[in-house]
């Protein structure tokens, strides 16, 4: 036998020892949904956005139902850039008028959402592109944003403009869709009760459809590792009032504190756990959902 015929049964060992250790994993989450919340790095990136694609295949082949929320805010910016149409942020979300709104729509239900579609399906998957406009997935309430002045102490309130927070979710196509055997692809645009189209943040979107179809997992891909202590390492699991504590302690701080509140919400409203986890490491949902160690800071009831 050659070196070259030893390294290569070594590899193909080594394979077969990553599926044994992964089948009860697998067994775990067969016929179960897992709401994944793809955005940020990942989906600028050709070589993390096609994994992912592929990693989204994997899952529906072994037995899961992936459904998939995506975001898109760099990709609004530039065509409003493009466009020539100014939009400024209240609390990182934008602030978003008739003429923006039309851009988000174009750009989250078009293009945006029909590429991870395809990307899907030129893997050997069967996705569809849908938003939450579509048979009414999401009724959105109209969002605002109070505040304090510091000079006056009088609170005031901003008008973002055409951007909503869910208020229902109805989860028929959804469940219509995963039955036949698709994967959906979810852009985060909703109906508000007065018939206009609003913007809702992907997280937040991805939370409340996790809710409403009783996810076993939430898997929130984001530029970080997941929550950090004080000493910069990740902390891999907390409970409900554990995640609470940090927040009035200040280690849950700035941009991690809607992301918790929303993985808080999405536990609260029906899904089993949700993790937040570094969308930029590639294969960071199958790291999560096939291992043991997981990846990410997962978040669950008390």
């Amino acid at each position: 036998m050659s070196r070259s015929d030893i390294e290569s049964r070594s590899d193909w060992l080594s394979k077969a020892s990553i599926l044994t250790d992964a089948l009860p994993f697998m067994r775990r989450y067969a016929d179960s949904r897992v709401v994944v919340k793809f955005g940020g790095h990942a989906m600028g990136d050709g070589n993390l956005f096609n994994t992912f694609a592929s990693d989204m295949v994997l899952l529906r082949q072994v037995g899961t139902n992936p459904i998939v929320v995506h975001g898109g805010g760099p990709q609004i910016g530039q065509m409003l850039e493009r466009m020539a149409i100014k939009s400024e942020f209240v609390d990182g979300l934008r602030v978003t008028d008739k003429a923006t709104v039309e851009i988000v729509e174009m750009v989250l239900a078009g293009s945006i959402n029909k590429s991870i579609a395809a990307a899907i399906n030129k893997s050997g998957g069967k996705a569809v592109g849908i938003s939450g406009k579509d048979a009414n997935l999401l009724t959105v309430k109209k969002l605002t944003r109070k505040s304090i002045d510091a000079e006056s102490n009088i609170e005031k309130v901003t008008d973002l403009g055409f951007v909503g927070e869910p208020k229902s979710v109805d989860s028929k196509l959804i469940n219509t869709l995963i039955s036949d055997g698709f994967i959906p692809v979810v852009a985060p645009v909703g109906y508000g009760e007065d018939g206009e189209t609003y913007n809702v943040n992907a997280d937040t979107a991805a939370g409340a459809i996790a809710g409403a179809t009783g996810a076993q997992r939430m898997l929130m891909l984001t530029d970080v590792e997941g929550v950090l202590a004080k000493d910069g390492k990740l902390i891999p699991e907390l409970t409900i009032n554990e995640a609470n504590k940090l927040q009035k302690e200040g280690i849950i701080s700035g941009g991690m504190i809607p992301k918790v509140e929303t993985c808080i919400e999405a536990v609260k409203k029906g899904a089993e756990a949700a993790v937040i986890l570094d969308g930029r490491v590639p294969h960071a949902v199958l790291l999560e959902l096939f291992t043991s160690q997981g990846h990410g800071t997962i978040i669950r009831d008390n």
